[in-house]
């Protein structure tokens, strides 16, 4: 692992890491904000999943997640959204295909199989070099994210009971099999079998067998791509499967870290709550 850049921040450290990657077959960047209580113990760890056209980069400095995180004394994971560099497929007619839309699925298409394994690199490979080179506590995590990061951060915590003792998502994309931004991706790098696609649709999974935990979903009234994001089917499984949880319509707020960065603060103490109870 390279250390790219560490900065003093509220305290504690932003750092910037490179690793190499079994999982996507090249090297990865991602950032993590250790707090001032890591210096002297292992701290819970919030892991925070990026949406379209992002890397880790993008709620790193724009999310204002790194003072709440201080607060609350627990660590942040910014992972990249999708494999990158020379010889990694890539789109670049289409933003949602490619680079920086790796949507958290293992491809098995061509060309993406080979790469797009970002699945298991959220779940297996980046967890091996954070549990094993930073002061984190394994058995208290937590898992959040943005739109396509959203749509990660609940598949994923939906998918390993017991990991994650709490989940939220920013205007998440909730029904990919049945929204234009789910179903071209889908099968793209799924394959037109759709029973392969459901283990990737949050409203599936709740449906299916919820979260074993509490949830807060955040979505903006004025959010340009509500049609794609599906929001209210999500409540409404939310709601058949009697899911401990809170989903919030946010008046006059869009699809942007405006928005994002205005509810930080309580999804911060959300999971902080979970993690320290």
């Amino acid at each position: 692992m390279k250390t790219i850049s560490e900065s003093r921040c509220y305290g504690g450290t932003q750092g910037v890491y490179c690793h190499s990657s079994a999982a996507t077959g090249c090297d990865m960047t991602f950032g993590l904000y250790l707090p001032p209580e890591a210096e002297n113990e292992a701290v819970p760890l919030v892991w925070y999943l990026s949406g379209l056209t992002c890397t880790h980069e993008n709620a790193m400095v724009k999310a204002g997640a790194q003072k709440w995180a201080a607060q609350e004394g627990v660590a942040l994971v910014f992972p990249d959204t999708s494999p990158r560099g020379e010889g990694v497929p890539d789109d670049p007619s289409n933003y949602a295909l490619g680079q920086g839309a790796g949507f958290y699925v293992n491809a098995t298409e061509d060309p993406w199989a080979a790469n797009f394994r970002m699945w298991d690199y959220i779940t297996e490979d980046l967890p091996r070099v954070l549990f094993s080179a930073f002061p984190l506590d394994e058995g208290r995590q937590s898992i959040m994210g943005h739109s396509m990061g959203g749509h990660g951060a609940l598949t994923i915590a939906m998918s390993f009971p017991g990991r994650f003792r709490s989940v939220s998502a920013f205007a998440p994309i909730t029904h990919p099999t049945a929204s234009d931004w789910g179903r071209k991706q889908l099968l793209a790098y799924l394959g037109p079998d759709e029973a392969k696609w459901a283990p990737h649709d949050s409203v599936l999974l709740m449906r299916k067998r919820g979260f074993d935990g509490p949830m807060l979903i955040d979505q903006g009234a004025s959010d340009q791509f509500l049609e794609a994001l599906k929001p209210e089917a999500l409540a409404e499984a939310m709601m058949a499967r009697r899911q401990q949880g809170i989903f919030r319509m946010q008046q006059g707020y869009d699809h942007s870290y405006f928005f994002v960065s205005t509810f930080m603060e309580e999804h911060m103490a959300f999971h902080a709550n979970a993690l320290y109870a």
